[in-house]
């Protein structure tokens, strides 16, 4: 994992927790896999630990590692270092992006909140009208009572959101999610339905889809001009989700809100009127585990490695299946 990481998901009772579940030795962590002493540690290596910033495990770093047997991901998604040559091999691969989940579900809650009153935007719009109120008019309805809410994407982050939604009782949660069963998405209290069917009925609509081919841009010119005025776009999930272009020329029409977490690119170039928009927030990707959260993954992968130590099946494996449909 990147070097600055370390500290942050391993303090003291995560490094002891460590040592008690595993032969471990110094130094304890390697930010990159070519160099001989990194390649030292590979050849007697049975299960690594990654986060953010693992480089790719290709075949010569396999090669390299003829005892690993695990490669457990103490963060979320694992597309940018588990290669083919991982499943090719059969090593166990494992996820913590269920704890991950959990701030970004709390996250979008709170924006889907503020969002029904346009809390953020009316705050922006204060520091000019000041004491002229009648600003608050040109943002629709304020209220959070019949809401309707579109959730893109019946993921871990989106299955979280629908049930505190639903436990709230503010209105209607729609989810919309080719792939899901319709039977699960009604169990927790939500409706299904396709993404032409709810966007003209959109009060909110909040993305968690992952970003593949499929889904690329989902969120174009054609789907924003669907929503209602006055709607909201919330996406914590992907930037490549949403055409920018048609983004930017929707919001700075007026008639659309958004709160960005992510964008496409990342950041947006200096130039993007997305930055000086009253309508938009933007937030410098933080919706995810930062600080002290991120050691509720940590935890996760060393249950993960606990359960491998005694021989049990993985909680949250990811296979090259499931990898295809994943963040």
């Amino acid at each position: 994992m990147d070097a600055g990481w370390l500290g942050t998901l391993f303090g003291d009772a995560e490094q002891a927790r460590l040592r008690r579940l595993a032969t471990v030795h110094e130094p304890l962590a390697a930010h990159e896999l070519d160099s001989p002493a990194a390649r030292r540690r590979l050849a007697t290596a049975e299960v690594l630990l990654t986060s953010w910033g693992c480089p790719p495990l290709d075949g010569p770093v396999l090669a390299a590692a003829p005892r690993l047997r695990a490669v457990l991901h103490a963060a979320g998604t694992v597309r940018l270092h588990v290669t083919d040559a991982v499943f090719d091999r059969g090593i166990l691969v494992t996820t913590a992006a269920d704890a991950n989940a959990e701030p970004v579900a709390q996250y979008t809650l709170a924006a889907v909140l503020w969002a029904f009153k346009k809390v953020p935007f009316l705050a922006a719009e204060a520091r000019r009208f000041r004491t002229d109120w009648s600003y608050r008019e040109a943002h629709g309805e304020l209220t959070g009572r019949d809401r309707t809410v579109v959730l893109v994407g019946f993921s871990r982050v989106g299955r979280r959101v629908t049930e505190l939604l639903v436990r709230l009782g503010l209105g209607r949660v729609l989810v919309v999610d080719p792939v899901a069963d319709p039977a699960a998405i009604a169990a927790a209290g939500a409706e299904p339905a396709t993404l032409a069917d709810a966007l003209p009925q959109a009060d909110v609509l909040s993305l968690h889809a992952p970003s593949l081919p499929a889904t690329h841009h989902l969120i174009g010119a054609a789907e924003l001009a669907a929503l209602p005025p006055n709607s909201v776009l919330i996406n914590t999930a992907r930037g490549a989700l949403v055409d920018t272009a048609a983004l930017e020329h929707a919001c700075a029409a007026g008639a659309l809100h958004a709160v960005l977490d992510v964008t496409e690119p990342e950041p947006l170039p200096d130039a993007s009127p997305l930055y000086d928009l009253p309508n938009v927030v933007l937030t410098p990707h933080i919706a995810g585990s930062l600080g002290s959260e991120t050691r509720r993954m940590t935890g996760a992968a060393l249950d993960e490695l606990d359960r491998y130590a005694r021989g049990l099946p993985p909680l949250d494996p990811v296979t090259r299946e499931s990898l295809a449909v994943q963040a």
